[in-house]
């Protein structure tokens, strides 16, 4: 008779001790910030280039009954597609911290958004708490070399200290003006 053995295969690691040394950072100086700055160009119509750094361009547009000529994702989809990877940039470090090795780690968002307004260009009348996003639903499929309850408090843990979760949750001080 032949064993059997199960072989998992972990997803690529990050750096334990450089997770380790940027916590030790964080608590030694725990009000200060980093600042990430985008340069956004519109093209025409609804589509744009925001250019980050030496990246390709992340390319937003809108989809047709919008307007646009739906080239790339809408820009709520785009701010779904940031939260789904600062979760999981969450739940992959909150997880190294604790020493659990993931086998797989996928993220489902969904938004229900409210642009009745049409942008301010005469829509109806609402205040801004009354558009944007009004409802958010995350699913997580996270596996690894922990219970289900472990790989849940993770995936808790890192929605409760994620930095683009609580940017949604929580109101920030924001200045549009015209450029000099």
């Amino acid at each position: 008779m032949t064993e059997h053995s199960t072989v998992t295969t972990y997803l690529r690691p990050i750096d334990r001790d450089g997770l380790m040394g940027f916590a030790e950072k964080g608590r030694n100086n725990p009000n200060n910030f980093g600042t990430n700055k985008v340069h956004t160009v519109c093209e025409g119509q609804y589509r744009t280039l925001s250019y980050v750094g030496d990246h390709t361009p992340v390319v937003v547009d809108e989809p047709p009954h919008l307007f646009g000529q739906d080239t790339a994702p809408a820009p709520g989809e785009i701010v779904l597609s940031a939260l789904g990877g600062c979760l999981a940039v969450g739940i992959t470090a909150v997880a190294t911290y604790r020493k659990v090795k993931l086998t797989k780690l996928e993220l489902w968002l969904e938004g229900d958004i409210s642009n009745t307004a049409a942008w301010g260009a005469g829509g109806a009348e609402r205040k801004p708490e009354d558009m944007g996003f009004q409802r958010i639903r995350v699913r997580v499929d996270v596996q690894g070399d922990a219970t289900r309850e472990e790989l849940d408090a993770i995936v808790q843990h890192a929605n409760y200290f994620s930095p683009v979760a609580n940017t949604m949750r929580n109101p920030i001080p924001m200045t549009i003006a015209l450029s000099e």
